[in-house]
């Protein structure tokens, strides 16, 4: 996979200024083990009035990127908007979550790290629990094993970056815990 893509994204859109950071399986990589990943998942706060600004970053001719009306859309779903913006030339796609009023978004957005993704280029990237807690949701939701042993590979890579009581405080306000403790003792 060619970060350079990412790179080149979250470039555009720091330029609006938008607050972000990189979640999912990059993220993941990043605390933990490598493994191939199909999408990249980045976290956006989405204030309403720079839909218009974000969409003209994109040049028709080389991005999909959805119109304003569903941008607008999407970011009033509040924790559950989801859009895509498509490189048509590579296919590089990347899944954006836009969030307003998400408890957990807001903390990871607030505690949200500066990584070196390629040489000299850092980036924001969600903090290591962050990650953690949304694997746990998406294995809840969907039974994916990937999403577990990413959670592994960043304990086992990354533990002393990783607050366990933080993890746990979450887990128990979202209907986590039982996940944690299989993930985190095994």
């Amino acid at each position: 996979m060619d970060l350079k893509h990412l790179l080149k994204f979250l470039r555009l859109i720091e330029s609006i200024p938008l607050e972000y950071m990189v979640t999912g399986s990059i993220a993941s990589i990043l605390y933990g083990k490598p493994r191939l990943t199909q999408d990249m998942d980045v976290v956006v706060a989405f204030p309403l009035q720079q839909v218009a600004k974000f969409t003209k970053l994109f040049d028709t001719e080389e991005y999909y990127c959805p119109p304003p009306e569903a941008i607008a859309e999407e970011i009033k779903l509040h924790d559950s908007g989801h859009l895509n913006v498509i490189d048509q030339t590579t296919g590089f796609k990347i899944d954006l979550y836009p969030v307003e009023r998400d408890p957990l978004a807001q903390w990871g957005l607030k505690n949200r790290k500066k990584v070196e993704l390629i040489a000299g280029e850092e980036v924001w990237v969600a903090p290591p629990e962050y990650v953690i807690l949304k694997k746990m949701a998406y294995y809840k939701e969907g039974g994916s094993q990937k999403h577990l042993d990413d959670i592994k590979g960043m304990l086992e890579v990354s533990p002393e970056q990783i607050d366990r009581e933080t993890i746990e405080s979450w887990a128990d306000k979202l209907d986590l815990r039982d996940i944690w403790d299989k993930v985190s003792f095994a």
